[in-house]
């Protein structure tokens, strides 16, 4: 039992590593969970600039990937509705009105442009054995842009989430470019389904944003909505909506549909609703008002790390610029090999060093000859020429030698020198060459990703005010009927949010939700339950006569409960809300004494609990009571 235990643990870390860190979640190098990257990448081996069947990356793609072709499609899909890194020719969804895509093999794709431009480099991708060893992929991709915050991402893994909200490109690259340049930098999310947005609580991506719907004000009985908040669709909107109309939240008369390319939900208003006073019903009640909260969880050096999104730019700017030296670097050594080969051919040609091996039959002694004919001339060259520099010279064609041109030779050299200080001017001074690089980016890719979401900031809506109503409660003493739609004599003003109590003649009472018609056995007294209102009680002791009073407060209750105020040896005499009640008693003649009045100011009683006994006001048998 024990080693099944041990086992059964073992086999769940090994499957929550799994899926945190090559299923779930996206790496803060590159932005991508390990299914996209691979999409990415067959695409890249595929790119001929022409579009592929989706069905055809799909089946490429499970190569790499150790599921099926399902979750690779999905992710396809999802990849290239975000509108960044794939070209898309037919039916691939939409974001607003939540339709599926088409199958795989109705549907084409290939990278953008912006893609084939800033994430692949295979001279500095780093890449491991796939699945089944049989291929290599990539482990991140070298990613000159901040895709993880461009793009946004969710994931649910074992233990840990992660919901990254999208934002803007255009203002990522100038937040990179303000840091590199030791300037402050605030980003906040942008949404493709654009919308108004209150970023007042996202603190860096660690807290949350509210969002609106864009709603027009076609006529004063007409609403037209022309944008949607960010995860949700119009269907589940007007789903949203029609559900607050039956609950009698707001009135509409009807809703129509007409999205096509944008949004256009109309909303209808029935007599007497007008679309000033319904918009704050429909933020408060429906999915015109959303709030999404930012949770970052990437995993990062091959760990889960839990940061903002600040840290993230500077994280992808730091990076953006070690790539950038990478690829200079390599440049520079590219550069450097062929000015050295082009003047170590010149040299061979121009000098005919070849007329010295012309006679030597061993290819070791024609080495040794070359080695010793360079020799005068190792001030042109870089370094000492090696075998394999040498071997590239002798499989040089007659053809090739005797037409040689050592004017255009010399102007070849030229330019490679010319390239190779611009590379060492850039290598230098990295920073600006990235702040240029990025402003390159701007001015290319500017107009192609506007900001769509709005800043603006939106107050709480008291839902409670909303929906708050003026009703009249009516009650029969008589009958024991109470409720809005009884006809009695006695009427109470209240809301729909208030709780009634309503206190009997047998000594108990209760606290009720507001009713249409709920009968009440030996009805008494009926209040609004406010936490303040005092109920003044006067009871006869039966089996003495005296006169108590007493004063109570309810103010803690549970709902349809039963509470007693008096016991059963006690009699009702008097039961008020008035806060100034007075009562006169009258006592009998007893002996030679006349009968006498004794006046009694009841607010003077004590407020105290309901189950006390509260004050005796008189300690003989008395005549008559009477209340003014």
């Amino acid at each position: 039992m024990d080693d099944l235990k041990q086992q059964m643990k073992d086999h769940f870390i090994q499957y929550a590593s799994y899926v945190i860190l090559d299923r779930a979640l996206p790496n803060i190098v590159d932005g991508l969970k390990p299914v996209q990257r691979r999409i990415l990448e067959i695409l890249w081996r595929q790119n001929d600039d022409k579009l592929h069947k989706v069905a055809n990356v799909v089946g490429q793609t499970m190569q790499l990937h150790p599921h099926g072709d399902m979750p690779i499609y999905e992710a396809l899909v999802n990849l290239a509705n975000k509108g960044y890194l794939l070209d898309r020719q037919g039916n691939f969804g939409n974001l607003c009105t939540g339709d599926p895509s088409a199958a795989a093999r109705y549907i084409e794709t290939r990278l953008s442009l912006l893609a084939k431009e800033t994430l692949f480099n295979p001279e500095i991708t780093e890449k491991i054995p796939s699945y089944d060893g049989r291929n290599l992929e990539p482990v991140t991709l070298p990613a000159k842009i901040p895709l993880l915050l461009m793009q946004g991402a969710e994931g649910i893994a074992v233990g840990m989430s992660t919901h990254i909200l999208p934002h803007n490109f255009i203002e990522l690259l100038e937040a990179e470019i303000a840091y590199l340049e030791n300037k402050p930098f605030k980003i906040f999310p942008d949404f493709p389904t654009g919308g108004i947005m209150d970023k007042s609580l996202y603190d860096k991506g660690r807290g949350k944003v509210k969002l609106r719907t864009k709603i027009e004000i076609k006529d004063p009985k007409t609403l037209v909505i022309r944008e949607i908040c960010y995860g949700t669709t119009t269907e589940s909107l007007i789903r949203s909506i029609d559900e607050a109309a039956k609950k009698g939240k707001i009135k509409i008369e009807g809703i129509s549909d007409y999205t096509a390319t944008d949004v256009e939900i109309e909303i209808k208003l029935p007599r007497g609703q007008y679309a000033e006073d319904v918009l704050d019903a429909l933020y408060a009640f429906t999915e015109c008002e959303v709030s999404l909260n930012s949770q970052i969880v990437v995993i990062k050096d091959g760990f889960p790390w839990e940061g903002d999104v600040h840290e993230i730019l500077t994280y992808n700017a730091i990076k953006l610029v070690e790539f950038l030296t990478r690829e200079l670097e390599i440049e520079r050594d590219r550069l450097l090999a062929k000015i050295f080969y082009k003047t170590l051919e010149r040299i061979f040609i121009e000098s005919r060093l070849y007329k010295q091996i012309e006679t030597i039959k061993t290819l070791e002694a024609i080495y040794e000859t070359l080695q010793d004919a360079f020799f005068p001339f190792r001030k042109q060259l870089s370094r000492e020429p090696t075998q394999d520099d040498l071997e590239k010279l002798l499989q040089i064609p007659i053809r090739r030698i005797s037409r040689f041109d050592i004017d255009k030779n010399k102007e070849e050299i030229a330019n490679l020198e010319k390239a190779h200080r611009d590379v060492e001017k850039h290598l230098k001074n990295v920073k600006k060459y990235t702040i240029d690089y990025l402003k390159k980016l701007i001015a290319k890719y500017e107009a192609d990703f506007p900001r769509k979401t709005r800043f603006k900031s939106i107050e709480e809506i008291d839902r409670r005010a909303i929906e708050t109503k003026e009703l009249k409660i009516s009650y029969d003493l008589e009958t024991g009927f109470v409720g809005t739609k009884v006809s009695g004599a006695s009427h109470l003003s209240c809301t729909n949010f208030d709780k009634l109590f309503v206190l009997s003649k047998n000594g108990t009472y209760k606290v009720i939700n507001i009713p249409e018609k709920q009968y009440v056995e030996q009805l008494a007294c009926v209040g609004a339950v406010d936490k303040k209102t005092p109920v003044t009680v006067v009871y006869r002791k039966k089996d003495t006569g005296h006169i108590w009073a007493k004063r109570f407060i309810i103010d803690q209750f549970i709902l349809d409960k039963v509470y007693h105020y008096l016991d059963d040896e006690s009699q009702l005499e008097h039961l008020s809300l008035s806060p100034h009640v007075t009562l006169e008693v009258q006592a009998p003649p007893q002996g030679r004494k006349k009968a006498e009045k004794l006046f009694f100011s009841l607010d003077e009683v004590p407020i105290k609990g309901f189950q006390t006994r509260g004050v005796r006001l008189v300690n003989h048998k008395v005549k008559k009571l009477t209340f003014r």
